[in-house]
């Protein structure tokens, strides 16, 4: 059905126009009229037309000021000029206001009929474009909730590498690198600091989950993970104003100022009063401190402990002293780019940070010798002991006997900084290594599995529950160490079993399918040709 607005001051003009349209499309329109520019105007507000016929002389307003009126409410309206006055200023202006069509009066009826018909074709065009809109919109709120929990379940618990923080980015339309987190936690009733009965209201707000989300998002533009026992995680990005430093720069955190700080806060106490109002629990909120993705656990240890010491129900880490702070010219950055680095056995990153670092204490504290022995020592234990959690290596008691004496006894600042910076460069050579050798003995293994199960039908899954990890690891990794996926490794070893087979047996086709894992001779031999661009039967040949 579509909607039809006629304006013109002459009555036969609409009764023409009119009959036209009906005597073609018959029922399916609804037409409405108007003869002056103001009653068009108001018209087509209560109207809204898909289509509108205009005249450009009518008493009062005419039809191209009438249009301009008319297109700041209701911008996606057709419109058809139709007038005797065929002047190139009235063109040009219709031409600036995107009019489908200018005719000239008398119009001929035939090309009336085809503008028409033209204009109903933009109107259908329009309405599948905005229904695919709706139809992505759709899909969309149904997968934005999972992304978003996926995203804060990385940044929580480090389950990440830097390219799925990237493609969630992407995704989520997050363009920073830093942000902080809100701990949401609720239960019965609040007694004595302690809420009651937090399982069973966590068991019925797992219903309510999409109402309470909705709430969320009308005060916080965070991303908001799922429920966890009776907590809500929410991560909210955090633009920095002076760019995102690395740690070969001062560090410029700008953690939320006073008004900042005063205005997350303001907006968290409504959100939790509205949840209380809502939700049939009590509600409790915490805010941690602006860190970069890879530190949001301890913004959101932050958050809880927030919850923990404050006395209300919203309090925010900058209020409460919560956490650590930093004299002024710290290099907060190298020491976070050391330790990083260490994690991804990254050793050219992490000995540049560390030689960083090494610069600043010397610069700022170059008499202060026992402290900055006391600092490397520290740094050094530091990293053995996240090499030690990673890389899998054993840990001996006595295997740092000769530390102490050696920082004891050290004269010079350029010995103590080899020493320092050899020590990281071993915690990450140790890293680095135990990924690979793993890595290396996992696809080890998936190869000799697929090379003596080929002949049968084996999957991904098959493969990585021979080699004891999820298929979703084992899928990246075998990627990145063959330049496959499984599929296509699979079929080249199955394609070139075929191919010895066709050169040195008398094997029928179907035999030779069957040999190399295919049931269907027809597939097999599609698949064939698909990689060495003959058929089975014209390679023998």
């Amino acid at each position: 059905m579509y909607r039809i607005m006629i304006a013109d001051d002459e009555g036969i003009a609409i009764e023409s126009f009119t009959y036209m349209i009906r005597e073609e499309f018959e029922n399916n329109c609804i037409i409405e009229s108007a003869k002056t520019g103001r009653s068009v105007i108001e018209l087509a507000e209560r109207f809204r037309p898909d289509i509108a016929l205009m005249d450009i002389r009518m008493p009062g307003i005419n039809g191209i000021d009438a249009i301009k009126e008319i297109r700041k409410r209701n911008p996606g309206i057709i419109f058809i000029i139709i007038s005797a006055y065929d002047k190139f200023g009235y063109a040009k202006d219709a031409l600036s206001l995107e009019v489908m069509e200018y005719l000239n009066k008398p119009v001929d009826k035939n090309v009336f009929i085809e503008t028409i018909r033209k204009a109903m074709m933009k109107v259908d065009s329009e309405r599948e474009k905005r229904t695919r809109e709706l139809a992505v919109l759709e899909k969309m709120e149904a997968v934005t909730p999972i992304l978003e929990n996926g995203f804060v379940y990385n940044l929580l618990f480090q389950d990440y590498s830097g390219e799925n923080i990237e493609n969630y980015k992407n995704l989520l339309d997050i363009d920073t690198n830093y942000g902080y987190m809100i701990a949401l936690e609720f239960g019965d009733v609040q007694e004595d600091g302690n809420l009651s009965n937090v399982v069973g209201a966590s068991v019925r707000l797992q219903t309510m989950s999409r109402d309470l989300r909705d709430i969320v998002k009308s005060y916080i533009s965070g991303m908001v993970g799922s429920i966890m026992a009776n907590r809500i995680a929410i991560f909210v990005p955090y633009k920095k104003k002076s760019g995102d430093t690395s740690y070969g720069e001062k560090d410029e955190r700008n953690e939320l100022n006073y008004n900042e700080r005063l205005e997350i806060i303001d907006l968290t106490r409504n959100m939790v009063r509205r949840l209380d109002s809502q939700m049939d629990a009590v509600f409790r909120a915490g805010i941690g401190t602006v860190r970069p993705l890879s530190e949001q656990m301890i913004s959101y240890n932050e958050a809880l402990e927030c919850i923990s010491l404050g006395s209300g129900p919203v309090a925010h880490s900058g209020d409460l002293a919560v956490g650590c702070e930093y004299e002024d010219n710290y290099p907060v950055d190298s020491e976070r780019a050391i330790f990083e680095g260490v994690r991804k056995g990254e050793e050219v990153t992490t000995i540049s940070a560390a030689n960083h670092f090494f610069d600043w204490m010397v610069d700022d504290y170059d008499n202060y010798t026992d402290d900055i022995k006391l600092k490397t020592l520290e740094f050094v234990l530091r990293a053995e002991s996240i090499a030690y959690g990673i890389s899998g290596e054993t840990y001996r008691f006595r295997s740092r006997e000769d530390y102490l004496k050696f920082i004891n006894g050290v004269n010079n600042y350029e010995d103590l900084r080899k020493w320092f910076t050899s020590k990281l460069a071993e915690a990450c050579h140790d890293v680095k290594c135990r990924k690979e050798n793993r890595s290396n003995g996992i696809i080890d293994r998936a190869k000799e599995y697929i090379m003596n199960n080929y002949r049968k039908d084996i999957s991904l899954d098959d493969v990585s529950r021979e080699v004891d990890i999820s298929p979703y690891y084992f899928s990246k990794l075998f990627k990145e160490a063959t330049g496959d996926n499984f599929i296509e490794y699979l079929t080249n070893i199955r394609i070139d079993k075929a191919k010895e087979l066709l050169d040195n047996t008398n094997l029928s086709m179907k035999e030779i399918c069957v040999q190399v894992g295919y049931s269907n001779p027809n597939y097999f031999s599609r698949i064939f040709k698909k990689n060495v661009g003959v058929t089975p039967t014209e390679y023998k040949a």
